[in-house]
């Protein structure tokens, strides 16, 4: 899975074009966020790729979690979100169950 590591200064826009990039070749991908700056951004991209993924028939869920960093040499705890896209007849067949 390919994992996209967001900053505080990261741009949501941009970071939303990596997802949707990513997620046009597979189903999944992981952004991995330290601290509250970089949480909000990641959290916005993640809301304007959800735009461009519906454009193309379909659904993103988000799994949140912790994760463990090394910056330098200390580790940190991040936040990292899984996001999945599926088609919405997928989805839907999935609420159906």
């Amino acid at each position: 899975m390919e994992v996209l590591k967001v900053s505080h200064s990261s741009s949501p826009n941009k970071v939303a074009g990596a997802i949707a990039g990513v997620l046009s070749k597979t189903d999944e991908v992981e952004i991995q966020a330290i601290g509250a700056g970089a949480v909000n951004q990641a959290v916005k991209a993640i809301a304007i790729a959800k735009r461009f993924i519906e454009t193309k028939g379909k659904e993103i869920y988000v799994i949140p979690g912790f994760v463990e960093v090394e910056v330098g040499s200390e580790k940190r705890t991040g936040i990292k979100f899984k996001v999945v896209a599926r088609t919405s007849k997928e989805a839907s067949f999935q609420e159906n169950l």
